[in-house]
């Protein structure tokens, strides 16, 4: 991430003399620089490497005959929740991306089981969550050796992980027994046999099916992402940037739930892509008006800190993170796999929901203890 950082911090010099050299406008430069471009930049930086190796190993579980027995093996425990195996996995490629993970869900027969496998991927963390919350975890909740902070980290992420599969669990059979009745489906599967992967069909297909697909998909909705980010932060109503408003304005629903303001505001407009919350969390806290540079997690931590993050703040900002609303990628991938407004709309009022009742009781109870 670093290395691809780098180069895109080196263009951006020299898409800067260019502007400089055709005597464009400041607001012209930082506009489509500052704002467009970083952004850009930022989210194929902390988005691709996850997915460059995620995917080539998926597809190589995939090509190996090992996903179907994955499949045979959960199909009981989704069938308690009124699903079926098969979700178990459309849920493992949400981990690399959930709109993949929702594309994924043709591979259920059933109508109904298709639809609950639908709305509860977003339950699984995707690979632009996980560099926040592997951020947040270490700087908050794991501390000692090295070796300590390691193991910390991977323990406290995994259970993470597992709770928020839980609550997919948990919710496919809330709906299963209410929106969505009905009887679980059987399905014949077929076993294939073990087989060595041919690497580099699997390469080629991970790499332009699924890797360059996706990374299309979230840059198109990063670019206006940027512009409008930049926007906010730079057009001012009376004495305040409408960014600064609106974290005013949402202050207060942020404290109920744990967090704060600038949070709040920062999810929202990370609906784009989730790897900017934070970012934009850190340029509205250094009032700063595009994106930065973010430095170490010591000068992180600090700058969180002297804003009045606390281990409740950090860990409802991380339950929110893996309980919230779908990126605006998967949403149109909802949109076009259901074809439905209605339906997209529930999965991402479900997750919202979720994550706010979730974070509240947890704000509450840390008032309550203190």
């Amino acid at each position: 991430s670093e290395l691809i950082a780098g180069g895109f911090a080196r263009l951006q010099v020299k898409l800067t003399a260019a502007f400089t050299a055709a005597g464009a406008p400041a607001w012209l430069h930082d506009m489509l620089i500052l704002g467009v471009y970083r952004v850009l930049a930022w989210v194929v930086s902390v988005m691709l490497p996850p997915m460059a190796i995620f995917f080539p190993l998926f597809t190589l579980l995939e090509d190996a005959g090992y996903l179907p027995r994955i499949a045979y093996n959960m199909d009981k425990a989704f069938k308690g929740c009124g699903a079926c195996g098969k979700q178990a996995l459309t849920t493992c490629m949400g981990f690399g991306c959930n709109a993949v993970g929702v594309m994924g869900c043709r591979i259920i027969d059933s109508p109904r089981e298709r639809l609950l496998a639908v709305l509860t991927n977003n339950f699984v963390p995707c690979n632009g969550r996980f560099s926040a919350l592997i951020a947040i975890i270490t700087m908050f909740f794991a501390g000692g050796t090295p070796l300590f902070d390691s193991a910390a980290s991977a323990l406290i992420l995994t259970l993470l992980i597992a709770g928020g599969i839980a609550v997919a669990l948990a919710v496919t059979r809330i709906l299963s027994r209410t929106l969505l009745k009905g009887v679980p489906s059987s399905f014949t599967l077929e076993l294939p046999p073990y087989r060595c992967p041919q690497v580099g069909k699997v390469i080629v297909r991970s790499v332009l099916d699924r890797t360059i697909f996706v990374l299309a998909r979230a840059a198109a909705a990063a670019a206006p992402a940027g512009l409008i980010v930049w926007i906010l932060a730079n057009t001012s109503i009376g004495d305040m940037s409408i960014l600064s408003r609106m974290v005013d304005f949402l202050d207060p629903v942020g404290r109920f739930m744990g967090m704060d303001g600038a949070l709040l505001t920062a999810f929202i407009l990370g609906l784009p892509a989730n790897e900017i919350v934070i970012p934009i969390t850190v340029m509205i806290y250094t009032s700063q008006g595009s994106l930065a540079d973010l430095g170490s997690l010591a000068e992180m931590h600090s700058l969180f800190a002297a804003n009045g993050w606390t281990v409740v703040t950090a860990l409802c900002t991380m339950i929110f993170y893996l309980l919230h609303w779908p990126c605006a990628t998967t949403l149109l991938t909802i949109k076009k796999e259901t074809g439905s407004i209605k339906w997209t709309a529930m999965a991402a009022l479900i997750p919202t929901v979720c994550g706010f009742i979730i974070c509240a009781a947890i704000s509450a109870a840390s008032h309550l203890l203190c």
